[in-house]
């Protein structure tokens, strides 16, 4: 058997991710991903032992690059804050919709929910210490931060499944509501 190369590995999961997106799991034959990989049926399991794993990998993998992005486009100062509520949550679905709609299916079917709990373990630990990093420069506790921060994640989601932006226009209003109200109360406490 040949040995195989991690990085070669990495190159298919976001192909596999994206035949998976427009297909579903279902309409996902081997044979769809192995067009979608350029390869033979048999050649993509050089790389991966099972469907599941494609499945488990892929959107994990997948959906790291999309926190990623969302994350190097988040808010560095309170200045920035309204720019990152009106615009993001729009890019986010346009261009990660599809992806999205995905994850769940997954990650909400019992037999991947397990793979969905560690993820999204993973996604909690980041948020946290993205509040963490915004606390000095904000002068808000991360506690209040993190809540923002999922108020506003939810919402982004949200409206990249189902592109309901009644729902996202109440949770961003919130938030450039109350987030003054939040800034005066911790500056004048100190």
């Amino acid at each position: 058997m040949r040995k195989k190369d991690p990085n070669k590995r990495e190159e298919l999961l976001p192909m596999c991710f994206e035949c998976f997106c427009k297909n579903g799991i279902e309409g996902t034959s081997t044979q769809k991903l192995a067009k979608a990989c350029k390869m033979s049926s048999g050649n993509i399991f050089h790389y991966f032992r099972s469907k599941d794993e494609i499945i488990i990998d892929s959107t994990a993998y997948c959906m790291a690059k999309v926190e990623e992005e969302f994350m190097q486009n988040a808010p560095k100062n309170y200045e920035d804050v309204k720019r990152f509520l009106r615009e993001v949550p729009y890019r986010t679905a346009e261009k990660h919709g599809e992806k999205y709609r995905f994850m769940y299916q997954v990650y909400t079917s019992p037999k991947y929910r397990v793979y969905g709990n560690e993820f999204f373990k993973g996604v909690r630990e980041r948020y946290t210490e993205y509040a963490k990093s915004l606390e000095p420069k904000l002068g808000i506790p991360w506690q209040t931060l993190q809540s923002l921060i999922y108020i506003f994640v939810r919402a982004s989601v949200h409206y990249a499944l189902f592109e309901d932006e009644e729902y996202l226009l109440a949770q961003t209003r919130l938030i450039e509501e109350i987030l003054p109200a939040i800034v005066q109360k911790y500056s004048a406490a100190k």
